[in-house]
């Protein structure tokens, strides 16, 4: 019989195999475009112009275009909006936050010696929000084939090389859920069951606790599993999303300029991550009409957090062709992250028969799940850039960059579940190209900008992330020793977001639409 003692331990943890997976590493793969009011307003076309602290990001020569020492700091507001089609039903969600996204300071010094070549050295440090997690996604619909059951009979049934995880590991008379719960994660893989991960057997676990999933026979241990949930299709589902955190980029700078005609810079990086996702899925069917006992409806949440650090460094040069014409060429190395997860689960679920419902039955281990950390190499990224300068009027400016997201690696490479993740991810993402175009014209003191961005798909489907198309604009005020920026940026994306990586897979068709508004304080000394 099952047992339901509950044991209030949260706070525990254990160490496990967590399943990360393709959207995991894109998260920490894929970059904003953040950073001051101007160079947002600009699309981030800076490659070639530089002296913007935002610049340091595209080209880290940019600093030796300052004429002067510049402190600055940027407040913004996201807003992002989500639209989603799911079996023809659409529903909308939204998220709004206000953050300081960029933070930082150069200073110039200039060389005394008139007949020197080098003529200045410049020395920045920045902060950048490089993305900004917060975000809420609402999906609903009615599925016509497909239930969540299949997501726990994928674990239940080829949890161990192909087999069914034994019942042993589902349902131990002598441990309460929370203490099951813990063993599983603690316990596996062994040498016995060498295929068999904590987290494949948790989820199994949670199936067979619910009542979603039932050996086929009782008297085998290693008997196969088959669902409760009744058959008909038209099950009503519902899935919600909300995220929060950032992506942080701490940038120490140096660069110097020869003769004024050829500007060097270097970055060293410093990459901090914070992301909390909960999600909550919810079903129901009206398919039961017989004397047997089925899932009615259930409620599945689950909760992720991960956290850590990563190290990158840039290299860069700009030259002054003419004193109109600037080209810039700068390469971004891989990130290398060192990332750690806690994951929380919960499962509630009720059944029926032709007289009516049973109660609720809670499967709440009320443990969290503290995974070994592990690492992360994002794709290095090429720049090419062209400026014009027409005078002190204005400016036109263009970036190409291109990343390949193939590149992305889970490490340590040789183990058996990273190898098979880095495989799917070298054969679905490929080489992504981003052109980003810029203007400014000036009135006297008043500047006015805008902008253009594409960013092509990370994927080779593009329906499983879209293309990006963003549009920008801006103003700027010059009252000496202080300025003042304003922008304003939009940008769209499609995306098909599955629901779960195994077994239950369908997903909704999203549309995001990203608003932001941005006030920067410029500061000269």
């Amino acid at each position: 019989m099952k047992k339901y003692i509950f044991l209030i331990l949260t706070g525990l943890s254990i160490s496990a195999i967590q399943a990360q997976d393709i959207t995991d590493a894109m998260r920490y793969s894929q970059d904003n475009l953040n950073g001051t009011a101007r160079f947002r307003a600009m699309g981030g076309a800076f490659g070639a112009l530089g002296g913007d602290l935002s610049s340091l990001n595209i080209n880290p020569a940019g600093s030796a275009i300052f004429a002067n020492n510049q402190f600055g700091v940027t407040l913004s507001n996201y807003n992002t909006k989500n639209n989603s089609n799911y079996f023809g039903t659409k529903s909308k969600d939204s998220d709004n936050s206000f953050i300081l996204n960029q933070a930082g300071g150069v200073m110039v010094f200039k060389d005394p010696n008139p007949s020197s070549n080098w003529k200045k050295l410049s020395v920045a440090v920045n902060y950048e929000n490089t993305n900004n997690y917060n975000n809420d996604v609402f999906s609903m619909g009615v599925n016509p084939t497909n239930s969540i059951d299949q997501y726990f009979l994928s674990y239940a049934n080829t949890g161990n090389g192909g087999a069914p995880v034994p019942q042993e590991f589902v349902n131990d008379p002598n441990r309460t859920i929370s203490s099951l719960y813990r063993h599983l994660g603690n316990s596996l893989p062994s040498f016995q069951y060498p295929g068999l991960s904590g987290h494949s057997a948790q989820q199994a676990m949670l199936g067979y606790q619910g009542f979603i999933v039932e050996p086929t026979d009782e008297t085998n241990p290693n008997s196969s599993y088959y669902s409760l949930v009744p058959a008909g299709g038209n099950y009503y589902q519902e899935n919600e999303i909300h995220t929060n955190g950032y992506n942080g980029k701490l940038s120490f700078n140096a660069a110097t300029s020869y003769k004024d005609k050829l500007f060097i810079g270097i970055n060293l990086n410093s990459h901090f991550a914070d992301y909390t996702r909960n999600t909550s899925f919810y079903e129901d069917n009206a398919n039961n009409t017989s004397a047997v006992d089925q899932i009615n409806r259930l409620r599945f949440d689950n909760q992720l957090y991960t956290y850590g650090n990563g190290f990158s460094f840039q290299v860069g040069a700009i030259a002054k062709i003419t004193n109109q014409v600037r080209l810039g060429l700068a390469y971004e190395s891989n990130t290398w992250y060192k990332l750690y997860d806690e994951t929380t689960q919960k499962l509630v679920t009720v059944r029926s028969n032709n007289v009516g419902e049973l109660g609720p039955t809670i499967v709440d281990p009320q443990i969290i799940n503290e995974y070994k950390s592990y690492k992360l190499q994002t794709p290095g990224k090429w720049t090419a850039s062209f400026a014009y300068i027409f005078g002190k009027t204005g400016l036109l400016s263009v970036d190409y960059a291109i990343k390949d997201y193939g590149n992305t690696k889970f490490k340590p490479t040789n183990d058996s579940h990273f190898r098979g993740v880095n495989n799917i991810m070298s054969n679905e993402l490929t080489s992504s190209s981003e052109v980003r175009v810029g203007a400014e014209y000036k009135i006297k003191l008043l500047s006015l900008r805008a902008g253009y961005r594409y960013e092509q798909s990370p994927y080779k489907n593009s329906t499983t992330v879209g293309d990006l198309n963003g549009y920008s604009g801006g103003l700027g005020y010059n009252f000496g020793a202080t300025k003042v920026d304003l922008a304003y940026s939009y940008a769209k994306r499609n995306s098909q977001q599955a629901f779960f990586n195994q077994g239950f897979t369908d997903g909704a068709n999203i549309n995001t639409k990203f608003n932001n508004v941005s006030l920067t304080m410029l500061f000269e000394l």
